[in-house]
């Protein structure tokens, strides 16, 4: 399963610390309730020393963001790269989405609660980052109409029903009751298939 690690590669080590505390105090304290200084203390690292990867409270949520969905979609594009069949790419990609948040809960919350903190150059370079990740989306769920195997839906209303379903489970997913990601996987994507009557 995917780690944290995993998300800030490239990262040098001190940065892979801060980034991952700072998305722990940002989704327990929120984006405006957090302070640099909350940071500090939970890294054990000096303001001098926080202030040298980033200028600004902002720009620290724009790099914990960027990462994320950056290994997002590089992830979900090597999953599906030599595979055909419609169906089995809706599959891989609801597995990717789920495994990277069913690990990276944190960074989740943060992702889903302040999408909207950014703006100026921050927000265009995420926007920019997450239509990428759209757009492959959209491709999966537009081959399966192609190739018959879903009805000819809208296909942004379908993508944005099917991101609206996974993006939400933060809020009520609880490891012990519901499973590994393929428990979640399946039954997901069975609904999104096929719908939940006999």
């Amino acid at each position: 399963m995917t780690s944290a690690k995993t998300i800030y590669a490239g990262c040098d080590q001190k940065l892979e610390i801060i980034l991952r505390e700072a998305a722990h105090i940002f989704a327990r304290k929120g984006f405006r309730g957090a302070t640099i200084r909350d940071i500090a203390r939970q890294t054990g690292i000096s303001l001098a020393g926080l202030y040298y990867y980033f200028r600004s409270k902002d720009e620290l949520l724009f790099l914990i963001q960027k990462h994320c969905f950056e290994w997002l979609t590089l992830s979900l594009e090597q999953q599906l790269e030599g595979v055909a069949d419609p169906v089995a790419r809706l599959r891989l990609l609801v597995k990717n989405h789920l495994e990277y948040f069913l690990t990276n809960m944190r960074e989740m919350k943060v992702l889903s609660h302040e999408a909207e903190s950014l703006d100026g150059a921050f927000l265009a370079e995420i926007e920019q980052i997450k239509r990428r990740y759209y757009k492959i989306c959209l491709s999966v769920v537009q081959e399966l109409i192609n190739a018959g195997k879903m009805k000819e839906l809208n296909p942004r209303i379908t993508v944005m029903s099917l991101l609206g379903m996974m993006n939400w489970i933060y809020n009520w997913y609880d490891a012990k009751r519901d499973g590994k990601v393929h428990d979640l996987a399946n039954p997901m994507t069975e609904i999104f298939l096929r719908g939940i009557l006999r």
